[in-house]
């Protein structure tokens, strides 16, 4: 399958065509286009802490959550920490204003309640959804190179199968845009977290570019757990665009810094 981008009442998005053919699952990553906010966030901004107009935030939820067919009413959210805790959710965390903090940290969402509309936030790092169309389960994971390296995307189908009965070969994932081996060029800390934690099966999405440089290929290690985990590799949807690339479509936190807003990816089970 591929990613495809995809314009709906004026939003743009990314949409991963595996998991668009299951049925039962409403999804989407966010771009910059299609949305209110005034520049620097222009204009599709769902960070709820960048310093951004409220009342624009809000209606970029609106706009976004209804161009995948998702309910804005009923999003749940977290405080991302760039850790590997991964939160069950429920009704009960559903309907928070969108410009108000989570009460809760972690970097992980999973749920079998339809109608919730799990949301992990990026600018660089890697959006993760998961969705299990037999057992009819979802997550949405955030994952940096720290929750890379500590298996985050892997521990969240790991907890679908162990808290909600799913089957891994069951399980549809897609990886969306983030920064790519193209411009994501590191200090040894990163490719020394990955080797610790997969020795060598790791070499092989790390590349030497100088002394003490290195460029790291985070979707290709999120998607190697994935199948070490027990899902198909023709269960793996990647995006192969770069958000440092694409600025014209994605915010890049190492190229702007904090002077942006925060793209979102969401996933809801539809139906009863």
């Amino acid at each position: 399958m591929s990613m495809e981008l995809k314009t709906v009442h004026g939003v743009c998005f990314l949409s991963s065509g595996l998991l668009e053919q299951a049925d039962g699952v409403a999804h989407g990553f966010s771009t910059r286009q299609g949305g209110v906010s005034a520049p620097p966030f222009d204009t599709m901004d769902l960070g709820y802490n960048r310093g951004d107009d409220p009342a624009c935030v809000r209606e970029n939820y609106c706009r976004f959550c209804t161009a995948i067919g998702a309910d804005h009413a009923r999003v749940v959210k977290t405080r991302q920490v760039h850790k590997d805790t991964v939160r069950c959710v429920t009704a009960a965390d559903a309907g928070l204003d969108p410009c108000t903090p989570a009460p809760y940290e972690a970097d992980g969402l999973v749920t079998d309640v339809p109608g919730l509309c799990l949301s992990v936030f990026s600018a660089d790092c890697v959006p993760v959804l998961l969705y299990d169309p037999v057992r009819r389960c979802v997550a949405a994971v955030h994952s940096g190179w720290r929750g890379t390296a500590r298996s985050i995307a892997s521990k969240a189908a790991a907890i679908m199968v162990d808290n909600y009965g799913c089957r891994a070969e069951h399980i549809l994932a897609a990886i969306g845009p983030a920064i790519s081996t193209c411009c994501f060029e590191t200090h040894a800390d990163v490719p020394r977290a990955m080797l610790d934690a997969f020795g060598d099966e790791a070499e092989a999405f790390i590349k030497r570019v100088g002394d003490d440089r290195f460029r790291v290929d985070l979707k290709g290690i999120i998607a190697h757990g994935l199948i070490t985990a027990g899902i198909a590799p023709e269960h793996i949807d990647i995006s192969d665009h770069c958000t440092a690339c694409r600025t014209d479509l994605y915010w890049s936190h190492r190229l702007t810094g904090n002077a942006r807003g925060s793209m979102a990816a969401m996933i809801q089970l539809t139906g009863a």
